[in-house]
């Protein structure tokens, strides 16, 4: 027979198990509350007629109970733009240390040999890191090695008539100075790296750059500084860094032989945090060659992608066309639920703080410095991705009552301006933060 003390434990027990289906049965009642709510105002606005000649596709998730609240076409595949930056930064973080892997090299009978890992901060104009730079002032017998890479220097589906604009440089194994040339006319012409200042031509001209060779045009009427890619190759990248180091320096016809050793640099989340708040294109297509650099010492962005789709990224249920770091190729192919997949995957293994300071903040930051709410929220941490006819936007939203939702939201092929398309963006996501 049970005796009394066994009776309470039962009655304990039964009570502790029927608050718990209480409770459950409570939350999973106001969760079946809050979706339908959502659902309800979100369809007003996504099955309207503001939509009908476009394509739409939204992701909504809440990463602590995994419960899906809004789902609109977010199986299917879009054209990402810069939104292909999370898929960049999540394999950066992959694969690079807390200081990127400047330089590789070998010192051999008193003679340095140096090959490039892809680091795009070497005598970059805003990150001015001088760790590869006084590494080098150091050594008078310098060969330079560029073999390892074997990517092309523009992207695939990349448009060709852009060669000359700011935000498509080459990609190369060993970039200077961003790979492009700053030109401003602020007491006198002033031309960095100096190396160029004979091959700019002071006249109006319908372009920027020559197509094939580095003559540049800046009128004498410009107040403001141009930057303008230049052409590389490996001479070219030779003469550079002889000018920088005022020294000779020989090109090697064969990669490095035998053990090398890794010269670290700039802290990885700096470049992390240029890349998504500026929405920075050569950054992100050289962070992709610079973790390449971990794996082999071939370098490839194409190596890159391949391994973090067959490692970390194995079990995505819609696997992404992704041809480049940056989103300038129409070639890529999305789909809302693969963005939060790997938003989620940060989520849960990036500590919050790091996380969050190294996306764009509405009404602070970067490119969405000018996404502000009356009221001060919702709060959003995410990347906008542009391409003519295309706006899209994935991160993380701070709800009324401090939850945190993943979502993307993906516009293709509208016609419409983008400040409209922007601004039905912004009520969809405050009627979520105001419902949950």
């Amino acid at each position: 027979m049970l005796n009394a003390l066994d009776t309470g434990t039962n009655t304990l027990l039964k009570m502790k198990k029927i608050l718990f289906i209480l409770l459950a049965s409570i939350s999973l009642t106001n969760c079946k509350s809050y979706k339908k709510t959502i659902s309800k105002s979100t369809d007003t606005i996504i099955l309207s007629d503001f939509y009908k000649n476009q394509f739409v596709g939204l992701l909504v998730l809440d990463p602590e109970t995994n419960d899906t609240l809004y789902s609109n076409k977010s199986k299917k595949y879009f054209t990402p733009a810069s939104n292909t930056k999370i898929f960049t930064l999540f394999a950066s973080l992959q694969l690079l240390p807390q200081q990127v892997p400047a330089l590789k090299y070998a010192i051999k009978n008193n003679m340095v040999y140096i090959e490039g890992t892809g680091d795009p901060s070497f005598l970059h104009p805003y990150f001015k890191d001088s760790t590869a730079f006084h590494f080098l002032q150091k050594h008078d017998a310098i060969v330079l090695d560029l073999n390892n890479f074997e990517d092309e220097k523009l992207g695939q589906g990349w448009a060709w008539d852009d060669y000359q604009y700011y935000y498509q440089p080459e990609i190369t194994s060993l970039p200077l100075y961003g790979n492009v040339t700053s030109i401003s006319n602020t007491n006198g012409l002033n031309v960095t790296p100096d190396f160029f200042k004979d091959n700019v031509v002071r006249t109006w001209y319908k372009k920027y750059r020559e197509l094939e060779k580095n003559t540049f045009y800046f009128s004498r009427s410009r107040k403001d500084t141009i930057e303008i890619p230049f052409r590389t190759d490996s001479v070219l990248t030779k003469q550079l860094l002889e000018s920088a180091l005022n020294k000779k320096i020989s090109l090697s016809k064969q990669s490095i032989i035998g053990e090398k050793q890794i010269l670290y640099g700039q802290p990885s989340d700096s470049l992390f945090v240029r890349m998504m708040h500026e929405s920075d294109n050569f950054i992100a297509e050289q962070l992709l060659v610079l973790s390449s650099s971990t794996l082999s010492d071939t370098l490839s962005g194409k190596k890159t992608r391949e391994y973090i789709l067959e490692n970390q990224l194995a079990n995505l249920q819609q696997p992404p066309r992704w041809v480049d770091g940056s989103g300038l190729s129409r070639y890529n192919l999305f789909t809302p639920e693969s963005m939060v997949a790997v938003l989620n995957k940060m989520y849960k293994t990036v500590p919050r703080q790091r996380l969050f300071s190294i996306f764009p903040e509405n009404a602070v930051s970067g490119t969405l410095k000018e996404w502000n709410y009356d009221g001060g929220y919702p709060k959003l941490y995410a990347k906008s991705g542009s391409l003519s006819n295309n706006y899209c936007l994935s991160g993380y939203l701070i709800t009324k009552t401090g939850k945190t939702l993943i979502f993307s939201f993906m516009n293709n092929h509208y016609q419409q301006p983008t400040s409209e398309v922007k601004k039905k963006m912004q009520q969809v996501l405050r009627q979520i933060a105001d419902s949950y």
